[in-house]
């Protein structure tokens, strides 16, 4: 099993703890676009820096943030090298800089914050939608079922690598890919056939 902080609430008292769910989710969006806008290596080590100090702010569990931040490091190399190898290592400075960023900032932000905090501000947002024919209540219960399943997804990517190099093939894409997709959709199949039972999502 991971012990991963994606999607599980540590409860504190620290400020990013104590501010609202709503405005924490806005102040992620900003952050996210503001990795968009500015652009350089330079300023993606700020943004890793900034995110960093977010954990400790947080009080967060250093360790327990690597262990979530381990299987994103086949993703870092795979897009490191082929950036270097398309545009150089500032432009991969920038983009994986700017990935670690966004990530350690999403994982500070399930780490103090409610699931049902997150469920209710994204629902009151989404509240004038319903005019254009949108249901904040499934939406929420998408984005609901997309954060619990995070740590499954990252459960199965440990175990199909450890298998992989139990037999020798640690260094095989195909063995570390393909058992990783089929058990990825064996599980979303299941989740959808446990909300159709419940006659979720039949209209």
């Amino acid at each position: 099993m991971i012990a991963s902080p994606l999607g599980a609430y540590r409860p504190g008292t620290t400020w990013l703890h104590r501010l609202p769910a709503g405005p924490k989710l806005g102040l992620l969006a900003l952050y996210g676009v503001l990795t968009v806008v500015v652009r350089g290596p330079w300023s993606s080590v700020a943004f890793v820096a900034f995110s960093l100090v977010l954990v400790a702010w947080a009080r967060l569990p250093v360790r327990a943030l690597l262990r979530g931040l381990r299987p994103l490091l086949p993703v870092v190399l795979l897009v490191t090298a082929f950036q270097v190898w398309q545009r150089g290592w500032p432009t991969a400075i920038h983009v994986v800089g700017d990935l670690v960023a966004l990530v350690t900032a999403a994982l500070v932000f399930t780490g103090t914050t409610r699931i049902d905090a997150m469920l209710d501000a994204l629902t009151r947002g989404l509240g004038p939608a319903r005019r254009l024919g949108v249901n904040p209540e499934k939406v929420a219960l998408a984005f609901s079922l997309m954060i619990r399943a995070i740590p499954g997804v990252l459960e199965i990517a440990h175990e199909t690598r450890a298998a992989a190099k139990a037999r020798g093939l640690e260094r095989s894409p195909r063995a570390l890919l393909v058992p990783m997709a089929i058990r990825t959709v064996a599980q979303a199949y299941d989740t959808g056939a446990a909300l159709h039972a419940r006659g979720i999502g039949d209209d």
